[in-house]
């Protein structure tokens, strides 16, 4: 496949989409990554080749950002996020992606329509227990699961209003821890093997360059800017996994 044009057309996107979004710019276009890959291999594949990139750029991210996060948010999410990762692991096969991606799918599009339409500015603006720890255990095992922790994280963290580049900091915390946690499962269960680990260290170069592009991008933005992309992209995405997740099971 490393002969294959058509694996770097995919492949190269889908790893710039991914450090654009770990550097803080409109996190939830990440979700392009694995459907973008899928086109030349299979999900699993797609997703155990962009694990080892993402914690590369998880160590970017971390020095781009240091200092910067809302810690109080970390403390409530992270403790669920890590069940959620338990979880995923748990039921590793038994879990029907399709209904994951429709779940996903329908609350990304449902909350990026409020946010466009204005309908829940100044909603959930204060940090709760049980929203927090619902919204980390669904994006630990979300992300676990089919690489699709962000909608859920945005979810609960969006409506708090936070500036751009707190809120990019906070995410760049959050799914650093995730994705380091995320590699004993993923070793556990057979995913880097040889071939794979293989394509990750040919792609792993593009991973600076994004992240320090989403950076640029996130200092440049204004927050009515920053917030509407990634509301944007939420009601995008949230259409694709609904799309994704009907038509598998129709199919």
């Amino acid at each position: 496949m490393l002969n294959d044009p058509v694996f770097y057309l995919v492949s190269i996107p889908a790893v710039m989409l991914y450090g654009i979004a770990k550097g803080g710019f409109g996190g939830a276009i990440a979700m392009m990554s694995v459907p973008l890959m899928s086109l030349v291999m299979s999900p699993t594949q797609a997703a155990a080749i962009l694990l080892p990139i993402l914690v590369v750029m998880d160590g970017f991210a971390i020095k781009t950002y240091w200092g910067v996060f809302d810690r109080r948010a970390l403390v409530l999410l992270l403790p669920g996020a890590l069940v959620g990762i338990a979880l995923g692991y748990l039921t590793a096969g038994a879990v029907n992606e399709s209904y994951m991606r429709i779940l996903i799918g329908a609350m990304a599009l449902l909350f990026g329509l409020q946010r466009l339409l204005g309908s829940s500015a100044g909603a959930g603006t204060e940090h709760r227990l049980l929203p927090a720890g619902f919204f980390g255990t669904l994006a630990g095992f979300t992300s676990f699961s089919i690489h699709a922790g962000g909608p859920p994280f945005t979810l609960y963290l969006l409506p708090k209003g936070l500036p751009p580049l707190l809120f990019a900091g906070t995410a760049v915390v959050f799914f650093a821890v995730v994705n380091v946690v995320k590699l004993v499962p993923y070793y556990a269960l057979g995913q880097f093997n040889t071939t794979n680990l293989l394509y990750s260290l040919v792609l792993v170069p593009l991973a600076p360059v994004g992240v320090k592009l989403g950076h640029y991008l996130v200092k440049r933005s204004n927050p009515e800017i920053y917030y509407g992309v990634i509301s944007f992209f939420l009601v995008i995405l949230g259409l694709r996994l609904l799309w994704n997740g009907v038509s598998t099971l129709l199919g």
